[in-house]
């Protein structure tokens, strides 16, 4: 029997839908179900289009004890993925599923985590301070924002001329290649 995915996203949900397809082509595992704390994400069009159950919630029922933590129950994944999931995770979801929640960050924690940083505010500042190299964590979630065990981190060389844009190019190309090999490997090792 194939595990089970949930993935957890805000926003347009490239990554999502990135590993959506990975795992159609796979054995072992399979998306089942796309949440997104916004009605009008882009991502729960392309789970839909992708034959993949895709459904929204408000705040409230995200953190209160007959919500989405009812619908993880009935649905057991294996683990539960956050790609680009923008609030902070509930710690009622997290003791119900422990060590089976993991997020992926576009930067090398514990640089450039913690609240508010995400997406081109991580590249910006990473920018700004002239890094040398950035990548990707990805990692556990518990309780606080980027502090959860990490898993693994995959690293990229940057320019002197880098933009926020160049600098989100290399990390989606990172997220791309291995995050769903990651996931992969939880699943199967973990």
């Amino acid at each position: 029997m194939k595990k089970r995915i949930v993935i957890f996203a805000s926003g347009n949900g490239t990554n999502a839908e990135n590993i959506i397809k990975y795992f159609q082509r796979s054995q072992s595992a399979e998306v089942v179900l796309v949440l997104s704390n916004k009605k009008d994400a882009k991502v729960l069009d392309k789970a839909k289009s992708l034959n993949v159950q895709a459904m929204s919630f408000s705040k409230k029922e995200l953190f209160s004890e007959d919500g989405i933590l009812n619908i993880l129950k009935e649905t057991n994944p294996n683990l539960i993925v956050l790609a680009g999931f923008l609030l902070k995770f509930p710690e009622i979801i997290l003791k119900n599923f422990p060590e089976k929640v993991i997020n992926i960050h576009p930067a090398l924690l514990p640089k450039y985590g913690g609240k508010g940083m995400y997406g081109s505010f991580v590249h910006k500042a990473v920018m700004e301070n002239n890094e040398k190299e950035t990548g990707i964590t990805i990692h556990y979630v518990n309780e606080n924002y980027d502090e959860g065990t990490i898993i693994s981190q995959h690293r990229v060389t940057l320019s002197e001329n880098e933009t926020v844009d160049t600098i989100s190019e290399k990390i989606h190309k990172l997220e791309y290649k291995w995050f769903p090999k990651i996931i992969e490997d939880i699943l199967l090792n973990g």
